[in-house]
């Protein structure tokens, strides 16, 4: 499974595409404290339990590690995957 990335100014989106459909995104913006606030996750019933949402995450906290970044988790899901794996927090901005 390919995790896609666009990052525009303010805002950014890590995504599962399958022939033209997004079939997986997590959304989030940029802050003024060189962090990245995910804001939503979503998955297509299509990759349920095949651990995409993860995968997503994952993403995000490779692209945080390669550019610095401290991670928010506003997102319930996002949330929950970084309170399980304790591998995640080095990139976990404090709260």
């Amino acid at each position: 499974m390919e995790i896609k990335h666009k990052n525009f100014s303010s805002q950014g989106v890590f995504y599962i595409e399958t022939d033209g459909e997004v079939l997986g995104e997590m959304v989030y913006k940029n802050d003024d404290n060189n962090n990245i606030v995910i804001q939503h996750t979503e998955v297509s019933e299509k990759l349920r339990g095949k651990g995409a949402g993860k995968q997503l995450v994952n993403a995000s906290v490779e692209y945080a590690r390669k550019n610095n970044l401290k991670i928010i988790p506003r997102c319930s899901f996002a949330r929950d995957v970084f309170e399980r794996v304790k591998e995640y927090q080095d990139v976990l901005a404090p709260q």
